[in-house]
């Protein structure tokens, strides 16, 4: 187990677990690990805590919890970018900004293309689409 020090504290974890960004993430391409922070409240939103800068951490969220119609599906360059092999699971995460107002959006034009299998995630930039960099929690 390794340890890291970030604005949570200090974090033991496993390299062997990390979720490895071979591209890095938009604006963060040096930024090639990272962990999944343990969850302290039950909910939608989790972070994930750079292992090579202790200061960049980014919320996450599946878009589908709030916006029930958003489909990504993966494109085969990207299933082999992420070592996808037929059959295994993809799931599509949003980077979610809480904005000083309390007002909050998620990135839906950049999604998170997630592989469990390989323990790799990409960021994508869908085009020609409706789809916002920030665009604001539905209202109930």
């Amino acid at each position: 187990m390794n340890k890291l020090q970030t604005r949570f504290g200090e974090v033991e974890y496993d390299p062997e677990t990390t979720l490895r960004f071979p591209q890095g993430l938009i604006g963060f391409e040096d930024l090639r690990q990272f962990i999944v922070m343990p969850n302290q409240k039950q909910g939608p939103l989790f972070w994930i805590q750079s292992v090579e800068d202790p200061q960049v951490a980014f919320v996450l969220s599946d878009p589908t919890n709030f916006f029930l119609d958003y489909r990504v599906v993966p494109e085969q360059g990207e299933r082999d970018k992420l070592g996808m092999n037929e059959g295994d699971e993809c799931f599509v995460l949003s980077v979610v900004t809480v904005h000083p107002d309390r007002s909050i959006t998620f990135n839906l034009a950049a999604p998170i293309l997630f592989a469990p299998a390989s323990n790799r995630a990409m960021q994508v930039i869908l085009e020609k689409t409706h789809y916002q960099t920030r665009t604001p929690l539905p209202t109930c």
